[in-house]
């Protein structure tokens, strides 16, 4: 048995999955006095998981509680715009945010852990509760006991699966295919037309954004830098089956590894863009050498707290990409839980029930708000436009899009 020493009336808390999630959970919990202890099951640390990033203040705020350092968080944008076919701009939208990558945002928080505290290639087993705390099994034959176990891992949860078998992602009806280009490479007119900001092309059922990123090594330089690139495409679920297959004809069920993703399906991507997209984003793909895809999922989880256990960002619940807070939902539910148990006047039970009273509302807005902005991919073109109101209008319409995606304005309207 692996066990830390605590100190008498110290707590101690397990956190299962070592992406941001459970970086946040690990950080803010040590800055209430708990001892904590992060566990990821991959041998090595985790890196290039998904490409950009867009800020919000929640999630700055969070960052700096965590005690990040964010003087060089990512590139500071200050408009979106919207582009037709042929690059001209027909929506403008003042709208400042700091974009950056996930590899940036993790190495700042994965610089607050200390290594003593973060263990890799543990393989959670099993879960065993009593009255008073949680032991932990891992495959490597290490057992951890604890006041507290925290579930960061994934909308493919291990720890959901063991208490809420029934929840499980359902496919949404669209694939997220990403990429990203160095800014050294893009072509001038592209990068002058769409680099420096926060670009979007919306034909019917279809959604292609971009924006730049930090680039090798976190840089901030111009000519340095790199652009995010996301195309939004409806895959009926029959092909979705089919590009889940490997060269080598293996399935991957759920999502497939990005360097698994067949050069077909890549050349169609290619070929598609450069006759419906405008030249900014498809001379930008070009220069692209592997891009991937990604189905999108959705998920509900209706409890975040069992016992002694407690599910964090997507293990939890998932908001679709288009809110773009995926990372500032996680560290929002890791800022509630570290703030209510760093109570010492309270029960970690108490702390618990109060933790899941208060991030099950946000879960389930972030899910709906998600859910509506992608009614934009799978709209119905044979039901016309009678009788839709203006909450549908609102979030059918170009500038609409331009003003949702990627915000947490909806968080505040209540």
């Amino acid at each position: 048995m692996n066990q830390q020493v605590t100190q008498p009336g110290q707590r101690r808390a397990l956190v299962i999955g070592a992406s941001m999630a459970g970086l946040f959970a690990t950080a803010l919990l040590r800055k209430q006095g708990w001892i904590v202890d992060l566990f990821e099951r991959s041998d090595v640390e985790l890196f290039g998981r998904g490409a950009g990033i867009v800020t919000h203040s929640e999630l700055l705020a969070a960052l700096v509680e965590s005690g990040a350092d964010i003087e060089r968080l990512g590139v500071a944008i200050n408009d979106r715009i919207a582009l037709d076919q042929r690059d001209n701009v027909i929506e403008r939208l003042a709208y400042p945010q700091i974009v950056t990558s996930w590899d940036r945002l993790h190495q700042l928080m994965r610089d607050t852990i200390p290594s003593e505290h973060h263990h890799l290639g543990c393989n959670l087993q099993s879960i065993e509760q009593t009255e008073k705390g949680v032991t932990a099994r891992f495959s490597n034959g290490r057992v951890e006991q604890a006041d507290l176990l925290i579930a960061a891992d994934g909308y493919r949860s291990m720890v959901r699966g063991m208490y809420m078998p029934s929840v499980q992602p359902a496919y949404a009806g669209y694939v997220i295919w990403r990429g990203v280009a160095d800014e050294a490479d893009m072509p001038l007119s592209a990068k002058q037309t769409i680099f420096d900001k926060f670009a979007f092309f919306l034909p019917p059922k279809n959604k292609i954004i971009g924006y730049p990123i930090p680039g090798t090594d976190h840089a901030l330089e111009a000519g340095r830098r790199r652009f995010n690139w996301v195309w939004y495409r409806p895959v009926d679920p029959r092909t979705l089956e089919d590009m889940l297959v490997d060269e080598q004809g293996n399935h991957h069920p759920v999502s497939i590894p990005p360097p698994l993703v067949r050069q077909a399906l890549i050349d169609e991507l290619k070929q598609a863009a450069a006759t419906t997209l405008p030249p900014s984003f498809s001379d930008t793909l070009s220069v692209i050498p592997r891009p991937f895809f990604t189905p999108i999922y959705d998920l509900y989880c209706p409890k975040m707290v069992f016992g002694r256990v407690a599910l964090i960002g997507d293990a939890a619940s998932v908001g679709r990409p288009h809110i773009g807070m995926g990372v500032a939902k996680a560290a929002a539910d890791a800022q509630v839980l570290a703030r209510l148990a760093g109570d010492p006047s309270t029960t970690v039970d108490e702390a618990l029930a109060a933790f899941e009273k208060e991030r099950l509302v946000d879960g389930r807005r972030a899910f709906e708000r998600g859910r509506t902005l992608g009614e934009y991919l799978l709209l119905d073109e044979e039901a016309g436009v009678v009788n839709h109101d203006d909450h549908w209008r609102e979030f059918h319409s170009v500038a609409g899009i331009l003003k949702n995606t990627a915000s947490s304005d909806f968080l505040k309207s209540l």
